[in-house]
């Protein structure tokens, strides 16, 4: 088997520019990797995801319950594992991908109370990785930021693309709620945690991105799984 790495964060985390400089690297270094990008809106899969973003089913994220939710966006992870990657992870390739099952895990779960979420953590779980059948990842590591810097970020995103937002973009409350689960998805679910911030300065995108590239190859030289 291959080995799967997870870079995760809520809107506004900086990871998706992490996960380009972790493509670079690898891409520098001659190291070998397929790349993933969950959810993939370009495909038919992603359709209620589309539409449940767009508004179609509610206007807020609450608006539909966080199990059919997930499914959504697990039926999209099916299609791109049987489609895509499946043949190269058995055959031992490593998969770095920008969002996954953990996603689901911290916008979904948001949707709960703190009491509830940890059961919802094991549904997922079971849902994905046993009855599904998709790759427990070897790997994630999740982005954590304060909420002011997420929204900053986002509002900065929108102006430059010319955008408006998704329903999860434009609740700040939900938002909110899906950083602190995010932290509990993180311990429920051993993930390693990169801080956005120290000393309450912004990090360096440099100085994460070799903090993140040396937990990276620690998992790839065989130090275990995290």
């Amino acid at each position: 088997m291959g080995k799967l790495i997870v870079l995760e964060g809520i809107d506004g985390s900086g990871k998706s520019a992490q996960y380009r400089r972790l493509t670079a690297r690898f891409d520098r270094e001659g190291l070998g990797y397929h790349s993933i990008v969950f959810p993939r809106y370009s495909e038919e899969s992603s359709a209620l995801i589309r539409m449940y973003l767009n508004g179609d089913f509610g206007s807020k994220p609450e608006d539909v319950n966080p199990c059919a939710a997930s499914i959504f966006y697990a039926v999209d992870r099916y299609a791109s594992y049987m489609t895509d990657w499946k043949d190269r992870y058995n055959a031992g390739a490593v998969i770095l991908s920008d969002r996954y099952t953990t996603s689901n895990a911290v916008h979904q779960g948001a949707k709960l109370p703190a009491a509830e979420q940890p059961a919802f953590f094991d549904w997922l779980y079971d849902l994905e990785y046993v009855k599904l059948g998709l790759p427990e990842p070897d790997l994630v590591i999740f982005l954590d930021v304060d909420i002011a810097t997420s929204e900053r970020r986002m509002a900065h995103r929108r102006e430059k693309n010319g955008t408006s937002g998704d329903i999860h973009e434009n609740d700040a409350e939900y938002l909110q709620h899906c950083l602190d689960t995010g932290r509990r998805a993180a311990k429920h679910y051993g993930w390693r945690i990169v801080d956005f911030m120290k000393d309450g300065a912004e990090r360096e995108a440099d100085e994460k991105h070799e903090e993140i590239f040396e937990i990276v190859k620690g998992v790839l030289d065989g130090a275990g799984r995290g």
